[in-house]
């Protein structure tokens, strides 16, 4: 089974807007810098979370993105499922087509363990990751670290 690079930064940037949005929009370029995250790449996964009414987009100068809703009914395999990711532990994506076009004898093993990432998934909401202290520690260290870097590239101007 495997959460591929979509799923991971998809909830990744979901936690960071959560954290750092309180009236004002956050840009994807903020996200980007704090989360090293491909700009391009986040534009893609938020058209997807657009469209599936995670996110909301505020146009023109200080825009960027709010949640579309509040963070604790948006919950983790929502987010996945937005940007068609799957969580699937079987050999042959579900298509019960995993022995030469046949079902194989640990298939249904498989696809239950699946569902069952997915129920867990599912009751996980961003506000629970939110509360969490390790994720505040670590929202804290990463906005430290960027005042850092940019103290050093605003001394090294002068």
């Amino acid at each position: 089974m495997r959460l591929t690079t979509r799923g991971r930064y998809a909830v990744t940037a979901m936690l960071d807007l959560t954290l750092h949005a309180q009236d004002k929009p956050i840009s994807l370029a903020d996200i980007s810098e704090r989360q090293s995250i491909s700009l391009s790449y986040l534009e893609q996964l938020f058209s997807r979370l657009r469209q599936s009414g995670l996110v909301s987009s505020v146009r023109g100068p200080g825009g960027g993105y709010h949640l579309g809703r509040p963070s604790e009914g948006i919950y983790v395999a929502q987010i996945i499922d937005a940007v068609n990711e799957s969580i699937d532990a079987t050999n042959c994506q579900g298509k019960g087509d995993c022995q030469g076009g046949e079902i194989c004898l640990t298939h249904t093993l498989w696809s239950d363990l699946s569902n069952e990432i997915h129920r867990f998934l599912n009751d996980i909401s961003l506000a629970d990751l939110v509360a969490k202290r390790n994720v505040q520690h670590i929202a804290r260290r990463q906005v430290e670290q960027l005042l850092v870097i940019d103290d050093n590239l605003q001394a090294g101007a002068c």
